[in-house]
């Protein structure tokens, strides 16, 4: 059938399952989005209040899925307040299209009104991008892109068509959704592209001998211990991590991304490690005899003294992606492959083992060492909220973070139990994600429920007063679109996790750090037809946050804490557990 370039996307994104797009209009994106007005019963567009917005939102929507999440902007500005969402999607491997417009073809080079070049500036940061000139190639690049995203080692993949593209016209071959086929899409190089060379999306490269290997490794070790990461979730590898941790009974860690890949209460899960890891976590790791590292990449938050890393153990490494191999620490085996396939390989070829010896060092480790936070009752403490939000918003909730000593008690106390419960930007550490981020899993979880009910799958935002002063904007997105996101604000009035560097290395030099900003978070909520609360202890807070999930739209909960709460244990950058800060 004869269908322009606009018609040609949105009957892919359909074929591909992206019903749900995120982005904001333009004019080198027009003829798109009179496509989308064609297809809005199949096509659910969001509008936010930015660009970056509508990144994180498409982004928090894979993280909370594992589908690819789909944005859409403009041409120029459009497109480069994309670059922030796109940047913090590639650091932390998630598969996201980015689809921007473009000036037309005649007018690409000639500084045109709200022309970039948008591959150039993108192409660091995705795993793939492409520039569309002629309508012909672009069901096919698409198809391509999605392949790409969701492929192999995840990420985002970038599309900018010129507007002519879409507005042109060119005969559609219809393709069986991947979804009704069970089977992944073909998709045809396009002949007619400029794009950036695509990334190796070659998969399962490990054999029956290296599998055959590291079991002889776990066998042999005394004191083994797993450190796990991101990759488990991203390769929906849970169970398989489950399965091979109770088998062998070997303690295990985790980083920030990893968190809920095993449940917390899990009796092998010691939890957290690294800079503001537990120190019974960290000590594990000094003594160690074999380190099984799945999906992870050994980032300088978790590796912080690259020549002092698990200085006692043999180190194996499990990731999809072989560059990730030796690039930040020397590892003594690889096995490279998608780590569900590797660990239902693994899991069968090893014989079920105890080491209650090495357990229960661990644990005495956390009962005589690891940091233990005191409770009040008349002002409110970081990790009491975090409880009280486990406790009442329950297993089944998604937490959502921005960045700063907030991300990190929430990483400490959020006690999840299930994989894609907890979202938050690791790599790139983005200030501004979370608001973006929980609507796009708001969307993706659903969020009817009877008055006077609460969420059957809440999703909580929990935010610094620096970080949400980034992306308050987003509110009017929630309460259009009635998206009961929760969002708690730790408010000290700083920057804190710049602060509680300042304090520790720079002689108390606060330079830049202290905001008292005078925002009434409450009057600002009520502004843009949120509710406000605001909670000065434990008690109001426990109210505060029972009445929001029990109310009809998005929430606010200031919550007022002092500015010189830290985030402890930490261990400084390139020190190891030997100069844990622990008080």
């Amino acid at each position: 059938m004869l269908l322009t370039g606009a018609e040609i996307l949105a009957h892919v994104l359909i074929e591909q399952g992206a019903t749900t797009v995120f982005g904001y209009p333009g004019g080198a994106v027009l003829p798109i989005y009179d496509a989308l007005y064609q297809h809005q019963d199949t096509i659910h567009h969001y509008i936010t209040a930015h660009e970056q917005g509508a990144a994180h939102a498409a982004d928090g929507y894979a993280r909370a899925t594992g589908k690819v999440g789909v944005v859409l902007a403009t041409s120029g500005p459009g497109s480069t307040n994309l670059v922030t969402g796109i940047a913090t999607a590639y650091m932390d491997s998630i598969p996201l299209v980015a689809i921007t417009g473009n000036v037309g073809a005649s007018l690409i080079g000639r500084d045109s009104f709200q022309e970039v070049y948008t591959m150039g500036i993108t192409m660091p940061i995705t795993k793939h991008n492409y520039f569309v000139q002629d309508v012909a190639d672009l069901a096919a690049t698409l198809r391509e892109a999605f392949a790409i995203a969701n492929s192999g080692r995840k990420g985002p993949v970038l599309i900018d068509i010129t507007k002519d593209a879409q507005a042109n016209e060119c005969e559609f071959e219809p393709m069986v959704s991947a979804e009704k086929t069970g089977a992944p899409l073909a998709a045809a190089a396009p002949a007619g592209t400029t794009a950036a060379a695509p990334a190796d999306t070659t998969c399962n490269q490990f054999t029956p001998e290296d599998i055959t290997r590291v079991a002889a490794y776990l066998a042999e070790a005394e004191s083994p211990l797993v450190v796990f990461g991101g990759g488990v979730i991203s390769s929906d590898a849970s169970q398989e991590l489950y399965d091979l941790v109770h088998k062998l009974e070997i303690p295990s860690v985790h980083t920030i991304m990893g968190t809920g890949a095993l449940g917390f209460d899990d009796p092998f899960n010691e939890g957290l490690v690294g800079m503001h890891g537990f120190l019974s976590g960290n000590w594990a790791l000094e003594y160690a005899d074999l380190v099984l590292a799945i999906g992870f990449r050994f980032s300088d938050r978790v590796a912080l003294n690259t020549q002092r890393w698990a200085p006692n153990a043999k180190i194996v490494q499990i990731d999809i992606d072989r560059s990730e191999v030796d690039k930040n620490i020397e590892v003594d085996y690889a096995l490279i492959g998608d780590i569900k396939d590797v660990l239902a390989a693994l899991i069968p070829a090893v014989e079920p083992m105890k080491h209650d010896a090495w357990t229960a060092q661990i644990h005495a480790w956390r009962s005589e060492q690891d940091y233990l936070p005191q409770n009040s009752e008349t002002v409110l403490k970081p990790h009491q909220i975090v409880n009280a939000i486990a406790e009442l918003a329950g297993e089944d909730a998604l937490i959502v973070t921005d960045v700063g000593q907030h991300q990190m008690w929430a990483a400490q106390y959020c006690q999840r139990t299930k994989p894609r419960s907890f979202l938050t930007s690791g790599g790139l550490g983005t200030m501004g994600f979370g608001y973006g981020a929980a609507l796009g899993a708001q969307v993706a979880v659903g969020h009817k429920k009877g008055s006077g009910e609460k969420f059957e799958r809440p999703v909580v935002h929990i935010t610094g007063d620096g970080s949400f002063h980034m992306n308050l904007n987003e509110a009017c997105t929630a309460v259009t679109y009635n998206l009961p996101v929760l969002t708690v604000i730790f408010n000290n009035s700083v920057l804190g996790m710049v602060r509680q560097w300042q304090t520790a290395f720079y002689d108390g030099r606060y330079s830049s750090t202290t905001l008292d900003r005078r925002t009434d978070y409450v009057k600002v909520a009520e502004g843009f037809g949120a509710t406000g609360y605001r909670a000065t202890n434990i008690a109001e807070f426990r109210t505060a946050f029972d009445a929001a999930l029990r109310g009809e739209g998005p929430a606010w909960i200031e919550c007022v804490i002092d500015r010189d709460e830290r985030v402890l244990p930490m261990i400084p950058a390139g020190g190891t557990v030997h100069d844990m800060i622990s008080d």
